[in-house]
């Protein structure tokens, strides 16, 4: 049966064959793997991987897709979790999982901040997104793209932008490129905050005011003397930061707090 896609889930399906075997390859998934597909769609890349895998996990918001997926593929191949990827509980899968997709635009930002809270679970993670979403995500500091996502993805991730996709290999035709990006957790970040939710409410808080100073910015969170009592100039702002920078900042924070 032919479907429709829909606009309030952000759907545009993957249909050019050379980019998907390009993807399979990319994510490379060997028999043993446990992988989990979020949002498959129309099975475009599932089809694919379970040549390549035994057992598949996918997670679909979409209930007329998530049926036509259990009805194409026995239930010993593929599970399907019906339900919305960015309130799912991937605690509930194995751990050391390799998680990938092509995620709507409309819900990709908030869905990688979801991917954060559980990092130390996943093997590594392939997703094709909007193009301007990867950008930011491997973003430098003092770059154009770089800000709050660049930050708390980095301080998680180690990052590649692997190939960039054209509007044309989607059906219907997004009015954006998309990109291939892949994303390996870090067994433990390079400079451990004290305190993540206190380093996340800092970077946000930031990057709220980013055409303002550190010293305005982060005015009455810390002052100008913990700034340069941690080496940074009170003058820069959010985007000359590196994420070393901000754990600095945070950590001198909850120093101060008695946090540490």
């Amino acid at each position: 049966m032919r479907h429709v896609p829909r606009k309030r889930f952000g759907q545009n399906f993957l249909v050019d064959r050379s980019v998907i075997a390009r993807i399979v390859e990319a994510i490379d998934p060997q028999p043993t793997d446990y992988l989990v597909e979020i949002g498959p769609g129309l099975g475009a890349l599932t089809g694919p991987l379970l040549e390549r895998v035994p057992q598949l996990h996918v997670v679909e918001l979409d209930r007329d897709l998530a049926a036509r997926l259990r009805a194409s593929y026995p239930p010993e191949r593929l599970t399907v979790h019906e339900g919305d990827a960015l309130r799912f509980d991937f605690s509930m899968l194995a751990a050391r999982m390799r998680i990938l997709g092509n995620l709507p635009y409309n819900i990709s930002t908030p869905l990688l901040f979801h991917m954060v809270t559980y990092a130390e679970r996943f093997t590594d993670l392939h997703f094709m997104l909007q193009r301007e979403v990867v950008e930011r995500m491997v973003a430098a500091p003092s770059t154009p793209g770089y800000g709050r996502l660049s930050v708390m993805l980095q301080y998680r991730f180690r990052m590649q932008h692997l190939f960039s996709v054209p509007s044309s290999a989607f059906r219907p035709v997004p009015k954006v490129a998309s990109a291939v990006v892949r994303l390996l957790p870090l067994l433990q970040p390079d400079v451990a905050a004290h305190d993540e939710s206190l380093l996340a409410g800092t970077v946000t808080r930031a990057f709220s005011h980013r055409r303002k100073t550190l010293r305005n910015a982060l005015l009455g969170l810390v002052t100008e003397a913990d700034l340069e009592t941690v080496g940074i100039d009170p003058g820069l702002r959010a985007e000359n930061l590196s994420v070393a920078a901000f754990v600095a900042i945070s950590n001198r924070i909850s120093e101060r707090s008695g946090g540490a």
